[in-house]
């Protein structure tokens, strides 16, 4: 069974849908069966079932609004993908809060050349657990924020808070 709920953050309702303590995905919308659509179909077998707490996932996520930027680190995650995309995800979770980088690096990061910055955009767009695996501290080279499934102004937040800028 996968098991949801959805947290309330500065910038908008935040989904949590977890597997047997591993969160298979996140994301700022509270439109759960949305989120709970982009699974696979052998997890979407699995069924559907919202709850008041989610447990440590929904406390990371209480203690990361709170200023605890690590804590979303000790969450685990797991979500499909190529031997590649798994090695990009990975080596987005190890970018530091309060840090940036571009896609050209997160794939040197992953192991992979720069030039695969490409794939790297590619891993990024089809996160299914943000802001778990911090997609939104990969800027493009060339300036600005790129793109963000949630939206830039909530990239814009999430960089800020991690900064020391925003507060809940």
């Amino acid at each position: 069974m996968i098991i949801a709920q959805v947290l309330p953050t500065p910038v908008g309702p935040l989904s949590l849908l977890s597997r047997e303590g591993v969160l298979v995905a996140a994301g700022f919308t509270g439109d759960v069966t949305g989120m709970f659509a982009r699974l696979t179909p052998s997890l979407q077998a699995e069924g559907l079932e919202t709850t008041d707490d989610l447990g440590p996932a929904a406390d990371a996520v209480r203690a990361y609004l709170g200023g605890d930027l690590e804590a979303l680190d000790a969450v685990p995650v797991e979500q499909p993908g190529t031997p590649t995309r798994k090695r990009l995800h990975q080596a987005l979770r190890e970018v530091k809060p309060g840090t940036t980088i571009s896609y050209g690096e997160l794939a040197e990061r992953a192991g992979l050349p720069r030039t695969a910055a490409r794939a790297a955009g590619s891993a990024c767009a089809q996160n299914l657990i943000a802001p778990f695996v911090p997609c939104h501290r990969i800027l493009p080279a060339g300036g600005g924020y790129g793109g963000y499934l949630y939206g830039v102004p909530v990239k814009e937040w999430l960089l800020s808070h991690e900064s020391g800028q925003a507060r809940w």
